[in-house]
């Protein structure tokens, strides 16, 4: 007879084992819920080491100034002594030695320079026929002062003055040497000296050339300009300009001071990393004259986010704020940020209804009136997509996606203040060389576009401004 019993206790334990195993079911199952953990494929950033941003080419626009009292001052400084010595007397049967007894003074007067010079003059001059034998040579002493006009004229970063002797006023009475003796000759010397008028006046025109260079000047002024610096110490950023045509136009002599107007065309770079190395190689420059140059310069400069300060802004965005509907409901508590394939990849760390890292993707677009970044067209990459639709397709409702997006975006504010700051010291009184000095003008940035690379986000903006270079003081 079958044992009704202990079928029945054996049918009594499977029923309680049913039982178990169906409560510890719909916990689970309540438990995933309320609570599930997503994982979904992240997008792996772009690879390559992209560091140069842009090559964006700029003109600035840069009078030069230099006053009569610096180009006097150069004069001096090169002329010195004995400043013309001709020691041969059969090829023009003149030998002269001149030398410089106090400073030279230089005015400006209708737009010529008037040199008002003290020398010593001795001269020897051979007069005769060789006939037979028959000629002479006399010595001549002179000291005074000679007043020359200069008809000056700028080329090629160069003073160049064509002189004539105005005046001569004597300290003392001119002499000619005879028989071993100087006898005044103060009544026959003024016809005499058209025989070296002309070589004193040459003498003094290739001298006021010789110190009046100043193409030396401009090329150390473009190589310090040109030499990196470090626009942000954070982001390890360095700016660097590359010249590479400079532009001049005619000089003009007015008001005791010579101007002109120089133009540069010129590369800006931002680069991030190691300083970069120099931009400047004078061998390279193109040099042209132009009849009109734009008075105000215009530059791009880029102000760099990285990834790094713009997750960490980002994060703050979130901090304090739910995303959800009804009781289903996440909190944001990190926001990572990278680069792909020409993308920005949103990573965020969520708490909650679903626990785990989404994914969103976008391109970041630029904000002129509050000067931010934000990303148009963002949405769920596809992988996230697919999790979503399994786990928790409530966050692909659009007003939840919508009420994130309000929340992806970062001023960029902090870093165009910087950029501006940065360039200010290079405006303001700033000298790269003894007696070169640089002022100028900076106005606001207008936005010009961004671009995207592995190490960040560069929002490009554009700058003008006006900028003035006064020689005055060189050594």
């Amino acid at each position: 007879m079958p044992d009704y019993t202990k079928r029945n206790s054996t049918h009594h334990m499977n029923s309680k084992i049913k039982i178990l195993l169906f409560g510890i079911l719909n916990i689970s199952l309540f438990s995933c819920s309320t609570t599930k953990k997503i994982e979904a494929l992240k997008p792996e950033p772009s690879t390559g080491a992209e560091i140069v941003y842009s090559n964006k080419t700029s003109l600035i626009s840069m009078p030069m100034e230099v006053s009569v009292k610096e180009i006097e001052h150069q004069v001096n400084k090169n002329l010195k002594g004995l400043i013309y010595n001709d020691s041969i007397l059969n090829d023009d049967k003149t030998e002269m030695k001149i030398w410089k007894t106090n400073d030279i003074k230089l005015v400006e007067k209708n737009g010529e320079i008037i040199s008002v010079i003290p020398l010593k003059i001795w001269a020897k001059f051979k007069y005769g026929t060789e006939f037979l034998g028959l000629n002479d040579t006399r010595e001549i002493n002179l000291n005074g002062t000679i007043t020359l006009n200069s008809k000056a004229n700028f080329a090629n970063w160069k003073l160049n003055t064509t002189s004539k002797i105005e005046d001569f006023e004597w300290s003392e009475s001119p002499s000619i040497l005879v028989a071993g003796k100087n006898v005044p000759i103060t009544y026959i010397i003024n016809p005499t000296l058209s025989i070296f008028k002309g070589k004193v006046a040459k003498m003094i025109d290739e001298a006021i050339n010789k110190s009046c260079d100043f193409k030396e000047q401009v090329y150390g002024v473009l190589e310090t300009m040109s030499t990196p610096f470090l626009a942000s110490e954070t982001y390890e950023t360095w700016f660097k300009m590359v010249p590479t045509e400079l532009y001049s136009t005619n000089a003009v002599l007015k008001n005791a001071k010579v101007t002109m107007n120089l133009g540069l065309k010129c590369q800006m770079q931002t680069m991030v990393g190691q300083k970069p190395k120099t931009g400047f190689d004078k061998s390279k420059l193109i040099s042209k004259a132009v009849g009109i140059i734009p008075s105000d310069f215009n530059a791009s400069i880029a102000a760099v986010s990285s990834y790094e300060s713009a997750s960490r802004i980002m994060t703050k965005n979130f901090m304090g704020q739910e995303f959800g509907s009804g009781k289903r409901k996440i909190t944001v508590q990190k926001v990572d940020i990278w680069h792909k394939e020409g993308k920005m990849i949103i990573a965020l760390d969520m708490l909650g209804s679903v626990n785990g890292t989404i994914y969103l993707a976008g391109v970041p677009k630029y904000n002129s009136e509050t000067k931010e970044i934000y990303f148009d067209d963002l949405d769920y990459v596809l992988n996230t997509k697919g999790i979503l639709t399994r786990t928790a397709n409530w966050l692909l409702q659009g007003v939840i996606l919508n009420k994130i997006k309000e929340n992806c975006k970062y001023s960029i504010k902090p870093n165009l203040d910087e950029g501006k700051k940065n360039m200010l010291p290079y405006l303001t009184n700033y000298s790269p060389m003894k007696g070169v000095f640089v002022n100028g003008k900076l106005n606001d940035f207008v936005f010009e576009k961004i671009e995207m690379n592995n190490d960040g986000i560069v929002a490009f903006i554009t700058s003008s401004g006006n900028m003035k270079i006064t020689i005055d003081g060189m050594d």
